[in-house]
């Protein structure tokens, strides 16, 4: 596995229930090379706009991700995971895609408000 896959992991949801949904690898940490997550949904209306980014049907990297139907990268929605709970990958996205979404977090993340 590595940064820019999509993989199936059990995420905890707002009601406290888990649900297996894909996620995005965004960075692996050490020493325990756990992996920083966000999660993609289906529910394209969640998406925030100039920040997350939706996978249509007719993007070049939609066969290759996995997943089933067009769906939204939720940067607001992250994890960190083991890698033992990461059973394996069912797609990737586009190099330029991933480099887009660390962008926005980054930037996210070093904006003082």
């Amino acid at each position: 596995m590595k940064a820019g896959d999509i993989v199936l992991a059990e995420l905890q949801q707002s009601d406290s229930q888990r649900k297996l949904r894909p996620v995005l690898l965004l960075k692996q940490f050490p020493p325990f090379d756990d992996w920083l997550v966000c999660g993609i949904s289906s529910q394209i209306r969640h998406q925030v706009t100039d920040f997350d980014e939706v996978i249509l049907e007719s993007d070049d990297d939609f066969s290759e991700s996995g997943l089933h139907v067009e769906s939204v990268i939720r940067l607001g929605f992250l994890a960190t995971l083991s890698s033992k709970d990461l059973p394996g990958t069912i797609g990737k996205i586009q190099p330029a895609r991933y480099e887009r979404l660390l962008f926005r977090l980054v930037n996210f993340l070093n904006n003082e408000g």
